[in-house]
């Protein structure tokens, strides 16, 4: 049977093409499918959109462009729209790559080394031990005497469970490890110094530490866990409510360590710059019962700082002096030996203090 060869009237194959076209238009809107036309349709949209809101923006000064229900803002919402409903990506949008043979930034091209995972994670603060050569932050908490003097005062922790509230970046936890403890379970908030606690572990071998990501009030309240010793060192006055982590803590340990920072009016007079970061606003809490104060303060955008460490609200409280020991003789620490105070700190008056449970119902 010979094969019918294509029509090669061009009238006839326009009619055709368009007999076509609209067939295809119509099995499309039947079962709403977008087609090119559609696409199309939604570009010359955002056009108008875009130009309109040009226009507005123009004419409304900086009033409409902080404005989230400006007509403005309202034409780049339905913009973003039509570039979804097109199925570009945001990521599509960046600069295209150089070359095809250009490596993705998300992969390390050098030689395996420790100093690549340090350096693929922003906002060190912790230096490294010298010997290992490695560059990173300018804090030697690999050597910190207030561990050493809470070891020293606690006694050997060997063969103990140890809970550190936390490690920032494991440095501390490093210190604790080196004293063969039967486990210690260092509990981070912060995203990124998580991920740094964990080339930290890598590197410097912490076997016996277990680093956990989330609240340690959760982990205080859900638990049943007793540990021998605890280590909160640059914790307490971070938090959004102090008084209660000291309550919930005291459930959960028979010895801490705390370095803090406290409220102390004779230390810190009218007009002293480290009251700038306080609201002024005081607060009067009632903790199982015990009256004590809360003085506001606010981080001041401090946390878009990769490096940041402080807690997970903007809002947070210090305690007085005097309030934060009197929660712990409340709370069964009958034996609080404060090593050393620094009324001057720049950050605020702050002390280190060791706290035991030495009554035989401990």
């Amino acid at each position: 049977m010979p094969i019918k060869e294509p029509s090669s009237d061009p009238q006839l194959t326009q009619k055709t093409t368009n007999h076509n076209n609209r067939s295809l238009l119509s099995f499309c809107r039947q079962r709403d499918i977008p087609t090119i036309f559609d696409c199309l349709s939604s570009l010359a949209n955002c056009r108008k959109n875009i130009l309109r809101g040009e226009k507005r923006l123009g004419s409304c000064g900086t009033t409409a462009e902080r404005s989230r229900n400006s007509p403005a803002r309202r034409d780049a919402d339905e913009n973003k729209g039509c570039v979804l409903m097109l199925g570009f990506s945001k990521r599509s949008q960046k600069k295209a790559s150089k070359s095809p043979l250009e490596i993705f930034d998300q992969y390390e091209q050098g030689k395996p080394a420790h100093q690549n995972a340090i350096s693929a994670l922003q906002g060190w603060n912790c230096a490294f031990p010298p010997e290992f050569g490695l560059n990173a932050g300018t804090l030697p908490l690999f050597a910190d005497d207030r561990i050493d003097w809470a070891l020293q005062t606690f006694g050997s922790i060997e063969g103990r469970r140890v809970l550190e509230i936390g490690p920032l970046e494991g440095m501390h936890t490093h210190m604790l490890n080196r004293h063969r403890p039967a486990r210690i379970d260092a509990i981070e908030a912060n995203r990124l110094c998580f991920l740094r606690c964990l080339v930290t572990k890598q590197i410097l071998n912490i076997d016996a530490a277990s680093f956990m990501l989330g609240d340690i009030q959760a982990w205080l309240t859900e638990g049943e866990e007793i540990y021998d010793f605890a280590l909160a060192s640059g914790v307490l006055y971070h938090m959004a409510d102090p008084g209660e982590f000291l309550r919930l803590l005291a459930k959960r340990v028979n010895a801490v360590f705390i370095w803090t920072h406290f409220v102390l009016e004779d230390a810190m007079p009218e007009g002293d710059v480290r009251w700038l970061p306080f609201s002024g606003k005081i607060e009067t809490k009632l903790i199982d019962g015990i009256e004590v104060r809360y003085y506001e303060r606010s981080y001041h955008h401090a946390n878009a700082n990769a490096s940041f460490c402080g807690g997970m609200k903007d809002r947070h409280f210090w305690m007085h002096r005097d309030d934060i020991l009197k929660l712990l003789h409340a709370f069964g620490f009958d034996d609080v030996i404060i090593r050393d105070e620094h009324l001057s700190h720049p950050g605020g008056p702050s002390f280190s203090l060791l706290a035991r449970k030495t009554s035989s119902g401990a």
